[in-house]
């Protein structure tokens, strides 16, 4: 993935918290590991994983990032 859209989806992430960007979408949160983009990873608002290319480690990672930190999540 080129460094500008990467860029793009940081720049218009609703937050980012430890090199994942998460980006409230229509169908749920969608997550993308900036350090890594070729990961990424829908979860629903409840932290429930809907579609994923990540491992199940960092899935769980992510989980747990978003049960943490959700509450901060730009409206």
């Amino acid at each position: 993935m080129p460094e500008e859209k990467i860029a793009e989806i940081a720049a218009n992430a609703d937050m980012i918290v430890d090199g994942y960007a998460f980006t409230k979408k229509e169908n749920g949160i969608s997550v993308l590991n900036l350090f890594n983009p070729n990961r990424a990873i829908l979860i629903s608002e409840d932290g429930k994983m809907l579609e994923s290319n990540m491992d199940e480690i960092e899935q769980t990672i992510v989980q747990k990032i978003w049960a943490k930190d959700k509450e901060f999540m730009e409206a």
